[in-house]
């Protein structure tokens, strides 16, 4: 069974698992399946709204689909999650990639 076989059969049997869509979400960006890619990440935030990593791949995924104002609405709300969790170093990154943008 391929990588991506896999982890959609994890994400069949525990549909809320936060680590395992997220790899799920990140094979399909590596496999070039942005939209598939992007439900999958925001499948993750109606769940998990603060696993902080989900907003920079998916706003580097929008991006990548020509969607900058989504994106950048994306990077602002992962900003306010990463701060208020601590999470500076996350933060800065999406402050970086939401610079880039405007």
């Amino acid at each position: 069974m391929d990588r991506l076989a896999r982890l959609k059969a994890l994400v069949e049997e525990k549909p809320k698992d936060s680590f395992g869509r997220y790899g799920l979400a990140m094979e399909y960006v590596n496999l070039g399946h942005l939209e598939e890619a992007l439900a999958e990440f925001r499948a993750l935030l109606s769940f998990d709204p603060d696993y902080v990593a989900t907003y920079f791949q998916a706003g580097q995924t929008l991006e990548k689909l020509k969607r900058q104002d989504e994106a950048r609405e994306l990077y602002r709300r992962g900003m306010e999650v990463a701060a208020r969790r601590g999470d500076r170093k996350t933060q800065n990154e999406i402050e970086a990639a939401l610079s880039l943008l405007d």
